[in-house]
């Protein structure tokens, strides 16, 4: 009794200091809490003043420096920082007033008189004379009106001068296409005057607005008035004509709406007559010189202003200018390849946008201007024209090989001699290099390429293996430059292009390594699936049919599975190993589910395919149908297993920096269940109980089940328990739904015992083990 009381008497004493500890923690706490409540400014509410306070002693003076220094903080932000004062709303009813209803009611009015102009016309109202005469009155009033208002009301009158302007051009334009009441030379020297006058106003006000009315809104008129029996010819010059009235206007002023707008339009309209319109026998030669000519006038206009003021290329600048570029060159190409006789010239005008740029560089280069990228920019499209009239000139996979090198080598100048104008030039050919190695795959190797005998080759040892391992030669060049190299201090990329750099060129290595050999092994397969045809007779009939191993398809879609597990469980042990890359292993995983998943949904089923062909053979007398169609699956199984074993060394990888045990657990254990039950029903099959197979498989889910609940509370695996219990519902939902219409008097009593019994273990093992998962759950 007395060693009793002593060590009462200690852990009273222990009990106390920890009482005294607890104490001054309080106190602690709350000093810590009152000063924090006096720092912010913030007094303690009433109630809180109500409550028992423990017995602490003042802090008062220790907290007065703190609240003197707290005053003095807020005084200066009060001082280096006043209220922002609100901004004025903006008046929305002056601004439609003054500026939105002028502009919207002169179109209107462009508009009215369009239709009652067309109306007249369809109604024969009045005489095509006297149409044309009241239209230029109209015209004239609304000029005059306009001019006397502006030194008062000079946005109104700017506006109204363009309605003005939109109303002559549509009434000339009626005068000639219409009625042919005048003639193309005084046409024309009417629309000159009109566009010059248009250009000075525009100048004069310094109004966009007149352009983008007048000029702009002109390219609707032939629309507004066509019948659809209009002279193209004189409709591309009249529209040639207001785009040298934007070219002029562009040497004094930079208005990107207005260059945008007329851009838009001219091509629409030319792309539109194109499609529906264009006939090659009649219209070749003057779709050929207008398109020309709107090219080179929105090359101008684009180069116009910023030549002769020397600034520099904004990003839309730089898109405008690739814009018209390819626009011509695409059209040009479409007229060509279109007419039989000029389908050869298409490397000449290949050829021929090289040199036009070329020769728009030169002066570019000799102004030395202050954005020296705008010569680069013209610089790189010669490049990209002379590099295109190659392949457009000539066929073959020497092309791709082409781009392959010119970008090799305009990289390694830009990488190692530190000029980012090469390396940037680089980027767009790996990405033409690469979309052309896809198309030769596509075209070699597509599925109907091997119907033509001429058309088989020897996997691994033909000129397109060989092309394909040339551009991944020069791919894994560049990707090897881009590793030991720096970007050149002239070029600071932003962080998302540095990314997008730094992921994009062993992305495509990769991609294209994986892809080279599996287009070989499919075209391999493929070859003798065509091979394999055999014409028979039909008995009776005078029609003959032919038949093809389809076995054949089948090893193609079960080695193709089996090279992507092979080459992703590769490339995860040398990334385990070497790489140690965090993006590529995350990746590398995902793939790697993915293909699981593939083969456990399309792989297993042409396994049980060639099995089902191996126990009855279709054509027997045609075909042979060997134990290699067993052998496939267990070979199959293997570069599973590798996979597997694969993803598991990344769970072990510090680089992977996040653990992913419950994920890695869940794909193996549906990749076990899913693959046992195939094996299961195949030995079932090859046994000749087909029939029986259902019970089986119910019986194995709940083995399976109750397994897992075992491993569950082995491991301390809460989810995989779940995940038991799941795969039990499951399997008593099969049961209950699917298996009982299906199964004899017998089988029945068989799987309801054996589920039965299983259910009975796992409640048992949940409740023998209840400790193991309760302190599982507690913790």
């Amino acid at each position: 009794m007395a060693e009793n009381h002593e060590k009462l008497d200690i852990l009273l004493k222990k009990l106390e200091v920890l009482l005294e500890k607890q104490e001054a923690f309080s106190k602690e706490v709350n000093q810590l809490q009152s000063e924090i409540q006096q720092l912010k400014g913030t007094t303690t509410s009433t109630a809180e003043k109500e409550k028992p306070q423990p017995n602490i002693p003042k802090t008062e003076p220790k907290l007065r420096p703190f609240r003197e220094q707290a005053k003095s903080k807020k005084a200066a932000l009060d001082w280096d920082f006043p209220p922002k004062p609100q901004k004025s709303k903006t008046d929305f009813e002056k601004f439609i007033g003054e500026n939105l209803a002028n502009k919207i009611g002169i179109i209107i009015v462009i508009i009215g008189v369009a239709i009652g102009a067309k109306y007249t016309i369809e109604n024969h109202l009045i005489g095509p004379l006297t149409r044309i005469i009241i239209g230029y009155t109209v015209g004239i009033g609304l000029m005059g009106f306009a001019i006397k208002l502006k030194e008062k009301y000079e946005n109104f009158s700017a506006v109204l001068l363009s309605g003005a302007m939109a109303i002559m051009y549509f009434i000339t334009f009626a005068a000639f296409s219409f009625y042919g009441l005048i003639g193309l030379p005084v046409t024309f020297i009417l629309m000159v005057i009109f566009t010059a006058f248009t250009v000075l106003a525009a100048l004069h006000y310094d109004k966009q607005v007149i352009s983008h009315i007048g000029l702009v809104g002109a390219y609707a008129v032939p629309f507004l008035l066509s019948d659809g029996s209009g002279n193209v010819g004189f409709l591309f010059s009249y529209i040639a004509i207001i785009n040298a009235g934007i070219l002029v206007i562009a040497i004094k002023k930079y208005w990107k709406a207005l260059y945008y707008s007329a851009f838009g339009l001219t091509w629409v309209i030319y792309l539109v007559w194109f499609i529906f319109e264009y006939d090659r026998l009649d219209h070749f030669g003057l779709a050929m010189i207008f398109l020309a000519i709107f090219f080179i006038l929105f090359y101008l206009a684009f180069l116009a202003y910023k030549f002769l003021q020397k600034e520099k290329f904004s990003s839309a600048d730089i898109v405008m200018l690739l814009s018209n570029a390819f626009i011509f060159y695409a059209l040009g190409y479409a007229l060509l390849a279109d007419h039989s006789e000029k389908e050869s010239f298409l490397g000449v005008f290949t050829l021929a946008n090289a040199i036009i740029h070329f020769l728009v560089s030169l002066p570019i280069y000799r102004r030395k201007l202050a954005d020296r990228n705008l010569f680069y920019l013209v610089i790189g499209l010669v490049l990209i024209f002379i590099t295109l009239a190659f392949p457009v000139q000539l066929d073959g996979n020497w092309v791709t090989l082409l781009w392959t090198g010119e970008a090799a080598l305009l990289y390694w100048i830009g990488r190692t001699k530190q000029v980012a104008f090469y390396e940037k030039l680089a980027y767009p050919l790996m990405l033409i290099a690469f979309f052309s190695l896809i198309q030769d795959w596509s075209i070699v190797y597509g599925k109907y390429s091997f119907e033509i005998e001429a058309n088989h080759f020897t996997p691994l040892i033909n000129i397109h293996f060989l092309s394909s391992l040339l551009f991944l030669a020069g791919f894994g060049w560049i990707y090897w430059l881009q590793s030991k190299t720096d970007f050149s201090p002239s070029w600071k990329p932003s962080k998302g292009t540095v990314n997008i750099i730094s992921f994009g060129i062993p992305a495509i290595l990769l991609f294209s390594t994986f892809y080279t050999f599996l287009v070989e092994i499919n075209a391999y397969w493929q070859q003798l699936y065509v091979r394999s045809e055999v014409v028979i007779g039909n008995i009776g009939l005078t029609t003959e049919g032919s038949v093809r191993n389809e076995d054949i398809l089948h090893f193609k879609a079960v080695w193709a599975i089996c090279y992507s597990l092979f080459f992703l469980s590769g490339l995860a042990f040398l990334n385990s190993k070497k790489l140690r890359s965090q993006p590529l292993g995350w990746v590398n995983l995902v793939l790697i589910a993915f293909t699981l998943l593939i083969f456990l949904a399309s792989g297993l089923y042409a396994l049980s395919e060639l099995r089902v062909t191996y126990l009855d053979p279709p054509h027997p007398e045609y075909f042979v149908y060997g134990f290699g169609n067993i052998l496939m699956r267990y070979i199959s199984f293997v570069f599973v297993g590798i996979a597997i074993v694969a993803a598991y060394l990344y769970q072990r990888q510090p680089f992977i920096n996040q653990p992913f045990v419950m994920e890695f657990d869940f794909g193996l254990h549906l990749t076990l269940v899913w693959a046992l039950s195939s094996e299961l029903i195949h030995w079932m099959d090859m046994a000749g109980w087909s029939k029986q197979y259902k019970l089986g498989l119910s019986i194995f889910w709940g083995i399976y089940a109750l397994t897992l609940i075992g491993i569950g509370i082995w491991k301390n695996k809460k989810y995989l328990r779940i995940a038991a219990i799941a795969l039990f519902g499951l399997t008593l939902l099969k049961l209950f739904f699917y298996d009982i219409s299906h199964l004899d008097t017998i089988a029945k009593t068989v799987v309801f015992i054996s589920l039965g019994i299983l259910l009975l273990i796992i409640s048992f093992l949940y409740n023998k083990f209840k400790h193991i998962i309760s302190d599982e759950t507690n913790h």
